[in-house]
């Protein structure tokens, strides 16, 4: 029962992470039709307006293209810690033997891109060595959308390994923006910020049942402080985007004694085993600011590069900088996945669960960068500029790539699967019972 829970909570995932994929894909489009052809000015000019906060003598101002990137991402990030926390709660991380599999492909994959990047572009200009994390990223909502469009007869195994591929992915790119892409460190700032993260989380930890039954005070108690929270984050030099996945890991994921049984009249009732978690009561509520704001938003002001025509286009690939970028995500997560997987199965009692080309086929589509690796870019480089345009092409031409390789060898796979369980489902003799397993019946195996 509790795998079939599993299953069905991956399906709902996979569903609303195509909405997203595909809002994000028309908000890319835009961006990119806009910013090569008449509307590129008004385009770049919106991009670039600055807006801000003017208190006294203080005053505080960020540009409307990084508000996207810093601010509305955050959005994103806090769902991607509520995802987190379950998987390592109640989900298949918490199961150290089940996700041992899934978490070194992640490492793969974001090993080997690193790898190919750095040794193309290891002697380009010292500043484009900036870059070498940008391909090591999964777009969650691409990837997610593309199996669901072309994967509707896949195994859940498969589905199951993306979705915690996806994950660890998203952790790893966490920890190297953290790490990596800081500006100057103000220790007060980060004081504070995580101080103001110990408050969120002890106001949502008392008052779940307040959260829970009223919709509208998260936003009335819990935003402000989060902004307060993302604020200080931002101005303490660590990636403000950091504050959201902080703040997603401080709401509760398992249900407290109290909630799971209700007490009527000195007797124990069941009634409040099924309810939902605030985690899941949030991720229901918030997801749609994320999928149908918050992303496309990012998106529209990220994709955004005046690529120059198709002499333009090819002047960049034969940028090392954007061909590294290009090959990193296509060749290297499909090297660095597929082959962390076969290693780790070399140990006793280790096993994929699937097909080696349902494997690959996975780790083909786990090039689709895009998100985090457009806001990687604009860490790296800037919002814009050479190299930062040049990268934004290789995310673009590389997630692109990946996608298309791997929805052929999704769709072929999908069509084998689909007349297997069609095999499966003949039933000769009109005895209710599938020959397949009547011959399994037969010969006991």
């Amino acid at each position: 029962m509790e795998r079939f829970n599993e299953s069905l909570r991956i399906e709902q995932i996979l569903r609303k992470e195509t909405v997203g994929g595909v809002l994000l894909m028309i908000a890319a489009v835009v961006a990119l039709l806009m910013a090569n052809s008449g509307l590129a000015d008004f385009y770049f000019g919106l991009r670039d307006i600055h807006v801000g906060i003017l208190v006294g003598d203080w005053e505080w101002e960020i540009s409307i293209g990084h508000l996207a990137a810093d601010g509305l991402l955050a959005v994103f990030f806090f769902l991607v810690g509520l995802e987190l926390k379950r998987e390592f709660v109640s989900g298949d991380l918490r199961n150290p033997r089940a996700a041992l599999v899934p978490i070194v492909a992640a490492c793969g994959g974001v090993i080997a891109p690193a790898l190919i990047f750095t040794l193309l572009n290891a002697g380009s200009h010292p500043e484009v060595m900036r870059g070498w994390a940008i391909p090591v990223a999964t777009d969650i909502a691409f990837a997610c959308a593309v199996l669901a469009v072309v994967g509707t007869w896949l195994p859940a195994a498969m589905r199951t390994f993306l979705l915690t591929l996806a994950v660890v992915d998203d952790l790893i790119g966490i920890a190297i923006i953290a790490v990596f892409y800081p500006s100057k460190f103000e220790l007060g700032y980060f004081i504070a910020a995580i101080v103001g993260v110990a408050i969120y989380a002890l106001i949502a930890q008392k008052n779940r049942e307040f959260f829970r039954n009223r919709p509208t005070a998260a936003w009335l108690l819990l935003l402000p402080l989060g902004i307060a929270v993302w604020a200080m984050m931002y101005q303490s030099g660590i990636h403000a985007t950091v504050a959201g996945v902080l703040l997603g890991f401080t709401i509760p994921v398992r249900l407290t004694r109290k909630e799971r049984i209700g007490v009527e009249t000195g007797a124990i009732s069941l009634a409040f085993a099924e309810r939902p978690s605030l985690a899941e009561v949030f991720e229901h509520r918030f997801r749609p600011v994320s999928t149908g704001i918050a992303l496309p938003v990012f998106a529209f002001f990220s994709a955004g590069v005046a690529i120059g025509g198709f002499e333009g286009y090819v002047e960049a690939l034969a940028s090392p900088l954007t061909l590294g970028v290009i090959l990193a995500l296509v060749a290297g997560k499909a090297i660095g996945i597929t082959g962390a997987t076969w290693l780790i199965t070399r140990l006793p009692g280790v096993k994929a669960g699937m097909k080696w080309i349902d494997v690959f086929s996975l780790a083909v589509l786990g090039g689709m960068g895009f998100t985090v690796s457009l806001l990687i870019t604009e860490l790296s480089f800037g919002i814009s500029g050479v190299f930062a345009d040049q990268a934004k092409i290789g995310v673009l031409t590389g997630s692109f790539a990946a996608a298309i390789i791997a929805a052929v060898l999704l769709g072929i796979r999908n069509r084998h699967y689909r007349a297997q369980r069609e095999a499966e489902s003949v039933d000769s003799d009109d005895n209710g019972v599938p020959d397949y397993f009547e011959r399994d019946l037969r010969t006991g195996v």
